[in-house]
């Protein structure tokens, strides 16, 4: 079991990547990446961090953490320079913040960080469907989400997603203690967005794909 998406104290979180990770594992996640909130004015700062910080966890401690970073409220024509910023600086999985019906994000974002070398788009609660069919051509997950609020789509982004045949991701989105839920609870996400037992599994084994490339 993974969670690709969640947040330290290096941004809006409330957690010592340590503690993250020892909760994830308490919890019994085998992976997990951490992905800060960055823009221009921090992402120097949190991806030496995470990247400082994920080359100094220990290999045989029962969980594995990648950096990760969250492409945060840009300018659409930020996303292509930042994305490949944070590439060179080590970042392993990198996720943009979709437009979502519960925060004022800039129209179009979806698009630019489709056009952008994004692994993730985070919450894309309203994407379209062309939109949809690009994420497909260029293999990026689209996230259903546990998170309050952006979660108001995620049946939405499953149908989408089953129609055009795009990749799907199951996240935490996770800021604090609480957010951290049981593997099965996670599984409960896509269940709830309606999908069934083989296309949860399904996801399982692409998102195990992804990882055993970006590990390497």
């Amino acid at each position: 079991m993974y969670n690709l998406h969640s947040h330290s104290l290096l941004s809006d979180g409330v957690l010592l990547p340590s503690e993250i990770a020892m909760r994830y594992l308490a919890a019994g996640y085998k992976a997990i990446a951490i992905t800060d909130h960055a823009d221009y004015s921090n992402i120097d700062f949190v991806l030496n961090a995470i990247v400082k910080f994920t080359k100094r966890w220990p290999k045989n401690i029962g969980i594995q953490v990648l950096p990760g970073v969250e492409l945060t409220h840009l300018p659409l024509e930020q996303f292509k320079p930042l994305v490949k910023f944070a590439r060179s600086k080590g970042a392993k999985v990198i996720i943009a913040h979709g437009e979502t019906q519960a925060e004022p994000v800039i129209k179009g974002t979806n698009l630019a960080a489709l056009e952008a070398d994004i692994d993730i788009l985070a919450h894309p609660g309203l994407i379209m469907a062309e939109e949809v069919a690009l994420a497909k051509r260029k293999g990026i997950f689209l996230e259903l989400t546990s998170r309050r609020g952006h979660d108001a789509s995620n049946v939405r982004v499953a149908n989408l997603a089953r129609e055009h045949g795009a990749r799907l991701i199951l996240n935490n989105d996770s800021h604090a203690p609480d957010d951290i839920i049981a593997p099965k609870e996670l599984e409960g996400v896509g269940e709830r967005a309606g999908l069934s037992p083989i296309e949860i599994a399904n996801i399982y084994k692409e998102v195990a794909a992804f990882l055993a490339r970006r590990s390497r």
